[in-house]
């Protein structure tokens, strides 16, 4: 994308552009930064990049610099966006969760490998990804969560992951933080999956329970019913 795509709109100052396929960097103050993520995500699109992640950072001036080639550490993922695919069926089970059917048929071999790998049930992987992203391995939450298992950031790093939406990857990180925290709560099922939702801190900080928050306290029978129709059905 060119400056030329975006000059037309007030107050952006662009910083140095960089020449690869089209493909550049830009600063703006922060009143506009929703006009400019918007005219960066069209024009990336419109030059022919199926995705074209924008991330962003924020100086100590005050300017809020966006690149959809970051180049330093202070860039983080600000927003995602691509190209519509091809239309893949989705379908409902009996949990009301919409699921990808073909992608988990796609991604079923990365399960039983990262779960053989891991010491981990299949049945569990399997009963994650479908509540955490119904098997779209673009997936990315409100919070920086990513990919097929949702890992955050730290998780991500954590676990080695440096591409949360390649497949194999994701699933492996969220295997080997499942069988982490399966050890961690002596193996409580319950309080290892509050703890992938609200974090291993809080399950500890509310007295080894599942944390009162309405998020949390659905999540836990939401994958646990997954979780009994995998072990039936994967046999």
């Amino acid at each position: 994308m060119h400056l030329a795509a975006i000059a037309s709109l007030p107050q952006i100052h662009p910083g140095p552009l960089l020449k690869n396929g089209g493909r550049g960097r830009f600063k703006v103050l922060p009143a506009r930064n929703a006009a400019v993520l918007l005219a960066l995500s069209v024009g990336l699109i419109a030059a022919g990049h199926a995705r074209a992640d924008i991330y962003a950072y924020t100086d100590e001036g005050g300017v809020t610099h966006f690149s959809n080639v970051p180049d330093n550490q202070r860039y983080q993922l600000y927003m995602r966006t691509e190209k519509p695919a091809a239309a893949t069926p989705l379908v409902e089970d009996s949990g009301k969760a919409v699921l990808n059917l073909a992608n988990q048929r796609r991604y079923g071999p990365y399960v039983t490998e990262a779960a053989r790998a891991n010491q981990v049930e299949a049945a569990l992987v399997h009963a994650v990804i479908s509540a955490e992203s119904g098997y779209n391995p673009n997936a990315l939450s409100r919070k920086g969560a990513a990919g097929l298992m949702q890992l955050m950031p730290d998780t991500a790093r954590r676990y080695g992951v440096t591409n949360p939406y390649d497949p194999a990857q994701n699933i492996d990180g969220g295997a080997r933080y499942l069988r982490y925290l399966m050890q961690l709560f002596n193996n409580d099922l319950r309080l290892a999956l509050a703890a992938y939702n609200a974090g291993e801190q809080n399950v500890i900080k509310y007295g080894y329970r599942v944390p009162p928050y309405r998020e949390t306290v659905l999540y836990v029978p939401k994958v646990m019913r997954f979780y009994q129709k995998y072990r039936t059905s994967l046999r």
